[in-house]
Order: C-alpha cells, then structure tokens, then sequence
C-alpha cells in the first residue's frame, strides 16, 4: 500500500475543540486539509489515524474493546479525549450523541441519521445542538455519498463547512475507500468534523467499521 504519511509521531497536541460556528476562535483565514486513514495505527485493526497536511498525527481513533461498540472516542494526537460518539438507546432509528470528553451526561450534540430510500435524497444526517440558547439555533448537515467519499457538510445557512474528497497518490493512483482527504473551514472546529466522518462511517460504511465489525 502506498505510503499514506511519514510522520506518525505524537509530538504535537492540537489545539482543544471550539464549538463548531463562525468565529469559533480560529484564526486562520485558509480551509485545514487532513488526511484520514481508515485503520487504526497501534492496534492494526478497527478505527482512525489523521494527519495534517505536513504529516503529523492529529487525531486518532483506536477501538480497544468489542465491548464498547456504541460508545467511540475521539482523541488527540496524545491520545487525550477530546470527543465522545455514544448511541442513544431505545430509539426508532440511528440518534446519536456527541459529548466533550470522556463524558456521558450533558450532550452537546445531537445526530440523527436521514432516510437515504428517497428518489434525489442527497441526506445522510442532521446535526442539532444540545444547549438552549443562542446555539440550540444552529444545524447542520451531512449531504452526498459517503461510501463513495464524496459529502460534504452544511450549516443552516448552506455554507459549505466540510468536505470528504477521494484522495490520490503523488503518482495519481487511487488510494481506495480506506484513505481519503478531510477539507475544514476556518468556521468549523476539526475536531467535530472528524466526528462527523466518524459518525458517516457508522451510519453508511462497511461492516468492518468501529460498530459493523
């Protein structure tokens, strides 16, 4: 397999996940491109490893235990938790929670995945906060297909926040399903957008996916 990146270290320590909305505190007026590894890289097995565009390691997913297939973690390149997927149970249909942390009370948001049967149904899941408030105005979507790798995310305003891309090789040869790129704007917390894909992968991946396997 090509080589995906050659820096796989856990040096650096990212930066703490903002809420995901237009001036969440970044400052960087360019889109963050990751490249997300469907595996994970201690265990060779189920999760994800994701590098920024100089190859460092940034975010990690790594599934130790069978048991703990409704609650997933999201971590830092130190493998500090930053977010936490938990399936909500007793429910019709596939609701999930994001939580900050290791924690499981509190939500900050709530995911529910869309009916795909529809005739030019591009929905996969919309995104509704927790909080009241301000925030609890706030929405977003995931739209396209994710088993090709070609979606993208949207807020209330149909801004274009997040978009997973196909990724090729230096020489232009596919990668296939299992590396693909994650572009972030500035208003977007990456954070959260990992936790998307990750929760995409749950919803519509393969069954050798986190929850599938």
């Amino acid at each position: 397999m090509t080589k995906v990146h050659p820096h796989a270290t856990a040096a650096e320590e990212p930066p703490r996940p903002e809420s995901p909305r237009a001036g969440g505190g970044r400052a960087a007026a360019e889109a963050t491109v990751l490249t997300v590894w469907r595996k994970s890289l201690l265990f060779n097995g189920n999760g994800f490893t994701v590098f920024d565009s100089k190859g460092h390691l940034v975010f990690r997913v790594d599934n130790y235990s069978s048991g703990s297939r409704d609650c997933i973690v999201l971590m830092d390149a130190a493998g500090k938790p930053l977010l936490t997927i938990r399936r909500k149970k007793l429910s019709l249909g596939e609701h999930w929670r994001i939580y900050d942390g290791e924690e499981a009370i509190n939500p900050r948001f709530a995911v529910k995945k869309k009916h795909t049967g529809l005739l030019h149904s591009k929905g996969l899941a919309r995104v509704t906060p927790c909080a009241s408030g301000t925030e609890s105005r706030l929405a977003y979507d995931a739209e396209g297909s994710y088993s090709r790798r070609c979606c993208a995310i949207y807020d209330s305003r149909r801004r274009q926040l997040a978009e997973i891309q196909k990724k090729e090789s230096a020489q232009g040869i596919s990668l296939g399903l299992d590396v693909f790129r994650l572009v972030v704007e500035p208003e977007l917390d990456a954070a959260f957008a990992m936790a998307m894909v990750i929760l995409l992968e749950q919803m519509f991946g393969s069954r050798g996916s986190l929850l599938r396997g």
